[in-house]
């Protein structure tokens, strides 16, 4: 088939599903052939690969959940060990963590997915990016930014997280115009900059890439985290979504409505509570199958995190759909008081609260069966307010429903926070019985 652009994101919407329906073809004969799992299933489930012939036909195939790559990692693996050039874990955010192995062919994958990722948020050659992630720690992030911006042929500078004054000099010296980073870090380089009388809103800084955080609403204007940012400081904001089982990264446009989809490295489903599609432009559960992927690729892996999917064309030419800002995650969904929320609502009161240092959310049963949230929260002294006052009128405002608030120091908070051997602060613990 011939198509309209090189890019197959600005082909039309039918070309885009001709395409991806042969790419799924081609990774369902692939896993029947190399995955130990993908075969075992195809056979217990009596499954044709034959009989799969477009998207629309996933929906007759299982699912494959976290629990699946926890008990049978191994068997994931299609390539013998040699083949491996770097080992990946995830972070183990719901359980134990796995062990993801990339080969030679993989990390050129992630190159050229980042590559594309940048691109649609302006980057381009001559641009000066200052990496505020990881590489150490079997981390995916880290890596995969680093060889995407070599790829696309902009500069880098790896400064890893934290450390603000580090990340000033570093901008003070090097004039990047570009910082990647999880967004609430950057009210921590403004407070440090105000407090060190640094002129930040004149410094080479245009563009501030966000990961790990969302930046917007549903209807895709600026979240409190968002706005406070841009009140403060006027650079374009970019928000991301990605996974390491995922192995992509959706990053906005300029027009800031929604992440895109590369239409040749994965395929993304919108599936509702009875497992089938939703209608584009409702929420549901992500799921995702790989394409491309030599090491472990995936069909029909559900994520857990709850989007929807759009269709339109977006302004900036791209036919590939896009997905909304995630709710939160399926699992962590909380019935209080009658509201349905996420813990990422919660966050985003807390995170922009201005004497909270910080905070874990506790969901449990309450005497009575439901859903109780505490909100543990340490804050800066002296206080000026009632504090629990205060956060409870904030929620109100906020989710229309206020948890129960406790006082800790932030030194307590710290150590529920960072326990041992964890790569990720922990921020949500659930404590229900039942879910």
């Amino acid at each position: 088939m011939t198509y309209t652009n090189q890019d197959i994101e600005f082909c039309t919407a039918e070309e885009i599903k001709a395409f991806q329906n042969e790419k799924l073809k081609d990774a369902l004969l692939y896993l029947s052939e190399h995955s130990p799992f993908y075969q075992r299933m195809f056979k217990e489930k009596n499954i044709n690969i034959a009989d799969i012939q477009t998207v629309d036909d996933l929906i007759n195939l299982p699912f494959t959940e976290k629990k699946d790559l926890q008990l049978h990692n191994q068997e994931f693996l299609c390539v013998p060990s040699h083949k491996i050039i770097d080992y990946i874990t995830t972070s183990g955010t719901l359980g134990d963590p796995v062990t993801f192995g990339c080969t030679d062919s993989d990390l050129e994958r992630l190159a050229y997915n980042e590559k594309k990722s940048f691109e649609c948020a302006g980057l381009k050659p001559g641009n000066i990016v200052q990496l505020m992630t990881t590489l150490d720690k079997r981390f995916m992030a880290g890596l995969a930014y680093f060889l995407g911006i070599r790829k696309l042929g902009a500069s880098v500078i790896r400064v890893g997280n934290g450390m603000p004054e580090l990340q000033w000099d570093t901008i003070n010296r090097l004039k990047p115009d570009t910082l990647m980073c999880v967004p609430s870090f950057i009210l921590r380089l403004i407070e440090y900059a105000e407090q060190h009388n640094i002129d930040y809103r004149n410094s080479s800084i245009k563009r501030i890439i966000g990961i790990g955080e969302g930046l917007r609403e549903q209807d895709f204007s600026l979240n409190l985290l968002g706005s406070r940012i841009k009140e403060k400081w006027d650079v374009e904001l970019y928000a991301t979504y990605s996974s390491t089982e995922m192995g992509a990264t959706f990053s906005e446009c300029p027009n800031g409505c929604g992440g895109h989809v590369h239409p040749e490295l994965i395929i993304v489903e919108i599936i509702g509570d009875d497992n089938k599609p939703v209608k584009d432009g409702e929420v549901g559960e992500v799921v995702v199958t790989t394409l491309g992927v030599e090491g472990m690729p995936l069909l029909r892996f559900r994520t857990g995190d709850m989007s929807s999917k759009i269709t339109d064309r977006c302004d900036c030419g791209r036919y590939s759909y896009r997905l909304t800002p995630l709710v939160g995650r399926k699992n962590n969904m909380i019935k209080l008081k009658g509201t349905t929320i996420y813990p990422p609502a919660i966050n985003d009161v807390l995170d922009n609260t201005p004497y909270v240092v910080n905070y874990v959310v506790v969901v449990q049963n309450s005497s009575a069966g439901t859903d109780e949230v505490v909100v543990k929260v340490g804050v800066a002294t002296p206080l000026p307010v009632d504090v629990i006052k205060d956060l409870k009128d904030r929620f109100r405002s906020r989710i229309r429903v206020a948890p129960i608030v406790e006082i800790l120091s932030p030194e307590d908070v710290n150590q529920i926070n960072n326990p041992a051997n964890n790569r990720k602060p922990i921020k949500f613990i659930d404590n229900r019985r039942n879910k």
